[in-house]
């Protein structure tokens, strides 16, 4: 088999797994909820209307501060509540 063959198939797998994985992707990212107000200090996913990113809450429970679960999860959690808030983004308050 002469080399260029092996590098046209090589190229070829990769881009299927490629194409594969993004497909995996976004049906794990439709199984998942923002959960609001469990959150620990320090440990939130991302923005709110008081801070910009991952990591960035100050105190516990913060009533904005949210993380990614798997979807159901969220409601069975006291205090858990699923957030839909524009602040909910990476970046936080625009």
């Amino acid at each position: 088999m002469k080399h260029s063959d092996v590098a046209i198939r090589s190229a070829f797998a990769g881009l299927v797994a490629i194409s594969m994985l993004s497909v995996a992707g976004k049906a794990a990212a439709a199984e998942t909820e923002k959960c609001a107000g469990i959150v620990k200090a320090g440990k939130n996913d991302c923005g709110t209307s008081k801070s910009s990113c991952a990591g960035s809450v100050k105190a516990d429970r913060d009533s904005e501060a949210w993380i990614l679960l798997p979807k159901g999860t969220c409601e069975r959690i006291a205090g858990g509540t699923i957030t839909v808030s524009a602040n909910a983004h990476p970046g936080g308050k625009k």
